[in-house]
Parts: structure tokens; sequence; C-alpha cells
């Protein structure tokens, strides 16, 4: 039973080839001292691109838990995630060697109440609180670009 579904779950996947795989993803997020709104970013590991905390799916888990826990081992925060999802973007994940896969990341607002010290990948990554326009002229993508200024944008309302 267990193998037929493994071939049933490769034959999906191999039926779709050029369909994005899917990733959760957090936004992480704060009111500053001066009442704007400020989004954390964390770089890549690999690029050093300032992204979000996102992950693959994980069985058994919804789809805003998985981002909270992504949001966790990679920037070591903790908060309130909402249950419904912001919006999604669209990027190229890097693979080891040449390789690369379409990746649709659907976005959860996290507002952050706490950054632990320590954290899993704390030795990989540098983190960083930026005002909202900051942070969406830092990062690559168009989609993820747009999803911080119309968030930012009602945040401070």
């Amino acid at each position: 039973m267990k193998a037929e579904k493994k071939v049933l779950k490769a034959r999906k996947r191999s039926d779709r080839p050029n369909s994005p795989r899917a990733q959760y993803g957090a936004l992480p997020w704060r009111m500053g001292e001066d009442g704007r709104v400020q989004i954390l970013l964390a770089t890549s590991r690999d690029t050093k691109r300032w992204v979000i905390p996102k992950g693959w799916p994980m069985k058994g888990r919804k789809p805003h838990i998985v981002a909270a826990i992504e949001a966790q081992q990679e920037a070591g925060l903790h908060g309130k995630i909402e249950k419904t999802k912001l919006g999604d973007y669209d990027y190229e994940k890097r693979l080891k060697g040449d390789a690369s896969v379409t990746c649709r990341v659907e976005v959860f607002a996290l507002r952050v109440e706490s950054q632990r010290k320590k954290w899993p990948e704390k030795s990989q990554r540098v983190t960083y609180w930026f005002p909202y326009a900051a942070a969406a002229d830092q990062v690559d993508e168009p989609q993820l670009r747009g999803i911080i200024l119309a968030f930012g944008a009602v945040q401070e309302g």
C-alpha cells in the first residue's frame, strides 16, 4: 500500500512537471516606536539575498503553522500568525548544481512578539528590521514587494 502511494505521488508530480512547488512563508512585522510598520527580513543561506522565512509543507501541519515554524527556525521569531494568507509569490529556488525549481509561496502575516537570542539557523543568516517600504525595496521578487507594500499601507491605515 505504501509503495502504491509513493508511485501515485511520483506520477502526480511527473504529470505536472512545470507546476510550482508549494512553500509557506511568514511576513514578520511589528509596529516601531515611531508608530510605523517594520518588516523583518533574513538573508538566504546560499545567495545571501534578503528574504522572508519560508519552507516546504510539513505533513499534518496547516500552512500558517508551517510558516510560523519556519520563522522560529530561520529567525528565532515568536508571535501571532494569521490563518488567512496575504497572497502568493513565485520565485526560482536554486538547487544543488545548476538546477532550479519554481516555487509558489503562500504568505501569512506574523505579528512578532519576541525574537530569541539563539535559534537553529542563527549562525547561517542575518536578520534585520526594515521600515516596510525599505523592506519591499530589498526583496527581489516583484510579487513579494507588492504584498509587503500593500500590507504596510493597510496596517498604517
